[in-house]
């Protein structure tokens, strides 16, 4: 009678192990179904922005290779590259006013030579 019990419990965790897993591949929807299903605005969209995706996909996965040969964990290399990426627009950005700033001194430079 002991090893009926065992028998069954082991039966009954094979089918659950192993079921459960068939039965949630067996009723998910594959990506071409749910496409399917799709307002036709929708299916336009999403085939017009795929190639777009799919780029940023890849080169977010390049990233997180790259952050990933660091002894470091993955989201501090990423912190410390955004903060460098900030800096860098920071610096490009002054340096983008400083020379609007210099090109509005030397048109007011020329007005006033102009006008005198």
């Amino acid at each position: 009678m002991h090893t009926r019990t065992w028998v069954k419990a082991i039966t009954a965790g094979a089918a659950m192990c192993i079921g459960g897993p068939a039965l949630v591949y067996y009723v998910s929807p594959t990506e071409e179904e749910l496409f399917k299903k799709y307002n036709p605005d929708l299916q336009k969209r999403a085939l017009e922005t795929r190639q777009a995706r799919q780029e940023e996909f890849e080169e977010f996965v390049t990233q997180l290779k790259e952050y990933s040969k660091s002894d470091k964990p993955i989201w501090a290399v990423q912190k410390e590259v955004e903060r460098r990426n900030a800096e860098a627009r920071t610096k490009k950005l002054r340096e983008e006013q400083a020379s609007v700033a210099a090109e509005i001194e030397k048109r007011r430079d020329e007005i006033r030579s102009s006008t005198k």
